[in-house]
């Protein structure tokens, strides 16, 4: 392995730092939108190294984000197996994983503290301009993944960088001049940065409604149940002392001490007639809900009624998801103890989810409406303005010379630069939903 490698490790040192950029700088798009099945199902070994379903779905996740940014949004499933992206994503892999063959063949490793220094330098993770430990969480959740998966992933990319730099790569005058004049391509340009903040949204009731009337399925109300029920309170009663000895000795190990040692009858005797009182309460409750499933309660009982609902539930959570497992033709929910009292519950009605009136709709109507017509109107703007636009003039730059683009972070000007320098065209636009913005960049080369 080490000798093929050798061989040819300038084409795949490239290609492994293409891939690794590809993961660095990938972002989220897309990830998680492709499945091959199984994702714990090996697809293929290399050495000790197995490659996963869900390795190959991520690594053809990043590639078809790749894709569709240099196609500028029009690349599809038909031109992904022109391009054999999944056999790409596989070699990607491949090539990847001969690499982490060799670094434990040298007993190289990632450190804790040099994922930790990685991990928060990714800006995708920032907030306030540092690194935010519940945005992580949220980010991560969001494309579904666990921290452990991204963790795993960044460690192996870490080791990856660790390893190219053990491997020396051999090249002529000719190539680093050709590389040199790539990367020191400069121009000056003109630019301008526009967000969702620069648009102004009328959200009144005239342009609200009609919004309301073509979306109010979105805006639903969440089922209910009306029930009725029964509470048994604590029942508190005198027991023999033979009671007391006889529930002891049965259940001795449930009194000790703070130091985990059993109490005695004296010292535990309060306790004792506490569990006899508490079981005493739980057996009521149980023939209070058999007499009610089988009509044999009192005709003078008075029942207690609710309405439980994710928004008004005046139980608790799991009470709430017994009672929606519950149906009319089985109603009956065997005593529960909320906050210390026995509950027996009967479902009466269930009342289905329907689209809220606009008023009760309104308070959730006007973000949405609000970001759907941003988008729309930045949309709108970019295609009118790219031609006319003034913005800021650089001096001549580089697609490195990120820190001369204000306004935008590193990530953003990185890829705005990108895509300005590989473009054929003079002038570009490119419109950027980053966490919780919209951000529209033009750009013009104007040497």
């Amino acid at each position: 392995m080490i000798t093929w490698m050798q061989r040819h490790k300038k084409w795949l040192i490239i290609t492994i730092w293409i891939s690794t950029i590809a993961f660095v700088g990938a972002g989220f798009v897309g990830w998680g939108q492709y499945s091959y099945g199984d994702k714990a199902g090996a697809v293929a070994k290399v050495g000790n190294v197995e490659i996963t379903q869900g390795d190959l779905q991520k690594s053809y996740s990043r590639l078809y984000a790749k894709y569709n940014e240099m196609f500028q949004g029009n690349f599809d499933e038909e031109k992904a197996k022109q391009f054999g992206l999944q056999q790409q994503a596989l070699e990607q892999l491949i090539q990847q994983s001969l690499l982490v063959n060799l670094a434990t063949s040298y007993d190289l490793e990632v450190s804790d503290e040099e994922l930790i220094a990685a991990l928060t330098k990714q800006e995708y993770f920032f907030k306030d301009g540092v690194f935010d430990k519940e945005s992580y969480k949220i980010v991560l959740s969001q494309n579904r993944m666990t921290t452990q998966e991204y963790e795993a992933d960044l460690r192996k990319d870490l080791l990856i960088q660790k390893t190219l730099k053990l491997l020396p790569i051999e090249t002529s005058e000719n190539e680093v001049n050709i590389l040199n004049t790539l990367m020191n391509i400069s121009d000056k340009i003109n630019y301008k940065i526009l967000s969702q903040d620069d648009i102004t949204i009328d959200t009144s009731d005239a342009v609200l409604k009609p919004f309301w009337q073509t979306t109010k399925n979105n805006f639903m109300t969440p089922i209910s149940y009306d029930v009725k029920y029964l509470t048994q309170e604590k029942v508190i009663q005198n027991y023999e002392d033979a009671e007391v000895l006889k529930y002891y000795n049965e259940n001795r190990t449930h009194f000790k001490d703070d130091e985990g040692k059993i109490l005695s009858l004296e010292d535990a005797k309060e306790t004792v007639i506490e569990e006899l009182n508490t079981k005493a309460t739980k057996d009521k409750a149980l023939r209070t809900y058999i007499a009610f499933k089988k009509g044999k309660l009192p005709e003078n009982i008075v029942f207690k009624s609710a309405k439980l609902s994710e928004i008004a539930n005046p139980f608790d959570t799991p009470t709430l998801e017994k009672v929606s497992n519950l149906s009319l033709t089985s109603p009956y929910l065997k005593p529960v103890l909320i906050d210390n009292v026995y509950h027996t519950i009967k479902l009466v009605k269930i009342n289905p989810s329907v689209p809220k009136s606009y008023e009760d709709a309104k308070s959730d109507l006007i973000p949405m409406y609000t970001e759907q017509t941003k988008k729309k109107k930045l949309q709108e703007l970019a295609n009118n303005s790219v031609a006319t636009f003034s913005g800021t003039n650089t001096p001549f730059i580089t697609s490195r010379d990120i820190d001369k683009i204000e306004g935008l972070t590193q990530t953003e000007a990185t890829e705005f630069l990108q895509k300005l320098f590989v473009s054929d065209k003079k002038s570009l636009y490119s419109i950027k939903q980053w966490k919780n913005r919209s951000l529209l960049y033009f750009g013009t080369k104007i040497a």
